[in-house]
């Protein structure tokens, strides 16, 4: 199951956390609200193609948006694209709403916003309804990230 491979690489990681499991939520704030934190500090997990078979996450506060321009910027590249539903599980191994870097199918790079940093934040986990909570320099440290000033 998802959620055992995603549970499985962050302890792997060795970074401390907390797992929060709550229902099926209906939007991002509902979410934030189960998980007993700001919409800000719930990181959006977005999947985006650089290329045929290169794709990237791209860890984007609840709160705010990919600022496109700065992400080509930051990658040196001119096009980017979000895949359809059935690319993202097929390239990360899960559905949309649970994605998460950790326990991807593929390790993708990993790009984090920079407004996080020194923040307590909540991923998914890789199932609906659950989530992790644990600070956003440790998570960026285990996975490798790019920490990046990439939204507005």
């Amino acid at each position: 199951m998802s959620e055992e491979r995603a549970i499985a690489a962050l302890d792997a990681s060795g970074i401390k956390y907390r797992v929060v499991r709550h229902g099926r939520v209906g939007s991002l704030a509902e979410a934030a609200a189960a998980r007993g934190i700001e919409p800000r500090a719930l990181l959006k997990t977005l999947v985006v193609r650089r290329a045929d078979d290169d794709f990237l996450f791209v860890l984007v506060p609840g709160d705010r948006e990919i600022s496109w321009p700065r992400l080509r910027s930051l990658l040196g590249v001119s096009r980017l694209s979000m895949p359809d539903a059935a690319t993202a599980l097929a390239v990360t191994g899960y559905e949309r709403g649970t994605i998460t870097p950790f326990g991807s199918t593929r390790a993708w790079p990993v790009v984090m916003d920079a407004s996080v940093t020194g923040q307590e934040i909540s991923l998914g986990a890789g199932a609906h309804g659950v989530g992790i909570v644990a600070q956003a320099d440790d998570v960026a440290a285990a996975l490798g990230a790019q920490v990046a000033d990439v939204t507005s």
